[in-house]
């Protein structure tokens, strides 16, 4: 027999696997082509795939997690199981919420720049506007609860989803293969350096381990999603950049930018599919504003009840959790502060940390998971490897972005570490690590 709590869990594995979905086709499609162009050149379909491959080893450490671990907490529990709740768990809790922010920012600044074309000739003052305005109202459908973010993604997905197979279909039936040829690719180096940067397109899977407080059987149907996210939005990546840069040189991508993918609809759609594109890429970045701002509820009550983030982070101002809010208000900053490219460059630093200090604290726990430690190595050595890559190339020439992300990383220590001090200073009986092997009280 269900019990009542289950029965009162309304989500599916498709829906949970469309919010994971939907915040990766947002960031990487629409936001990143440009980008990763100007690294990679007409390479760029490669270090989708590459990418990919990447974040599917983490997808089956987050699975094997998440099978065994199933909660609100999501990712930030695999951290408190494997290394306790001390400051590592804390600090890398910090880090997530500010990635998720960035990760919302960067798309909503690329809705801004899709919108402003369509009503404000493109201005920027209008796009950073309007990418505010889609922050709130997506604020507001978090607000109202989880089964209509369910509802509403699980609409919009399937529409994007059904037009970027049509756009790739008929672009890749009409390529011109040269634009393609292997002797045209940049060289190894470039191509490695861009799949630091695609990596960010795959950070939305991330967001599925927050699904496993509303999924009925979580232990069954996390790992699922997991997957078939993955599987999805990898197949979405290639094909759709091989239609783009099957039809636009990469000199075009990178100077259409953020709009490059309705520009290489024009050719074979007309202006008919550049407007389509458009409705698609607006439609792309409001389901991935919603996505990623999902998991900012669940996350924060969890991290409040276990005592990493301070009470009122459990607490709502009305209908509206404070932890939602303080996510959204970052992203707000943030999409005034900084431009697409700092922004995305922050997040995909800021994730492959997050990401790789999971995989470490996994090995403590693979026991109990049954992952294998092989595959866990090989996960840990390709992320790790992809953030070296990343520092000693893109950040190296974006000195701001280098800065900005150490402040963040020095941020989240200090905060945690005053938070910690005073939270203990009000109950001296505190223990600020669990013993060694996960026994935290994770929320689990």
């Amino acid at each position: 027999m269900v019990a009542p709590e289950a029965q009162a869990k309304r989500m599916t594995v498709m829906q949970a696997t469309f919010i994971g979905v939907g915040s990766m086709v947002g960031a990487g499609i629409f936001a990143l082509l440009g980008a990763a162009g100007d690294v990679a050149g007409s390479a760029v379909w490669l270090s989708f795939l590459i990418a990919g491959a990447i974040a599917g080893l983490q997808g089956y450490s987050f699975a094997k997690l998440g099978s065994t671990y199933p909660t609100g907490g999501g990712l930030l529990t695999y951290l408190s199981r494997g290394f306790g709740e001390g400051h590592i768990a804390g600090i890398g809790a910090w880090l997530f919420f500010t990635a998720g922010s960035i990760v919302v920012a960067m798309i909503a600044a690329s809705f801004g720049g899709y919108a402003s074309s369509v009503v404000a000739g493109g201005d920027a003052g209008w796009a950073k506007a309007l990418g505010v305005l889609l922050i709130a109202v997506m604020t507001c459908l978090n607000a109202i609860g989880s089964s209509a973010v369910a509802r509403v993604q699980s609409v919009l997905v399937t529409v994007v989803l059904a037009i970027l197979v049509v756009f790739a279909a008929v672009t890749i039936a009409n390529w011109n293969p040269e634009l393609l040829a292997p002797s045209g690719y940049p060289g190894v180096q470039e191509i490695i350096a861009s799949v630091a940067l695609t990596f960010f397109a795959f950070l939305g899977f991330g967001v599925i381990t927050f699904t496993a407080k509303d999924l009925p059987n979580p232990r069954r149907q996390l790992p699922k999603a997991i997957y078939l996210a993955l599987a999805i939005a990898t197949t979405i990546y290639v094909a759709v950049s091989l239609g783009v840069f099957g039809t636009l040189t990469a000199e075009q991508v990178v100077e259409y930018g953020t709009t490059a993918i309705a520009e290489a609809a024009k050719p074979t759609l007309g202006e008919t599919g550049y407007v389509l594109m458009v409705i698609t890429a607006l439609l792309s970045t409001t389901g991935a504003v919603n996505a990623g701002l999902y998991p900012s509820i669940g996350m924060t009550r969890n991290l409040a009840s276990i005592g990493q983030f301070p009470p009122a982070f459990g607490r709502s101002l009305g209908r509206f959790p404070v932890g939602l809010l303080v996510m959204a208000a970052f992203a707000a900053v943030l999409v005034v502060g900084f431009d697409l490219t700092a922004i995305a460059s922050i997040g995909s630093a800021v994730a492959l940390i997050v990401f790789s200090t999971v995989t470490i604290g996994h090995f403590r726990l693979h026991r109990t998971t049954g992952a294998n430690l092989i595959v866990l190595v090989i996960a840990l050595v390709a992320t790790l490897g992809t953030l070296i890559v990343f520092c000693t190339t893109t950040l190296v020439n974006e000195p701001t972005t280098a800065i900005a992300l150490l402040a963040i990383v020095a941020l989240s220590v200090v905060i945690d570490l005053l938070w910690k001090s005073r939270r203990d200073a009000r109950r001296p009986d505190a223990r600020d690590d669990a013993p060694e092997g996960g026994n935290a009280s994770a929320g689990s």
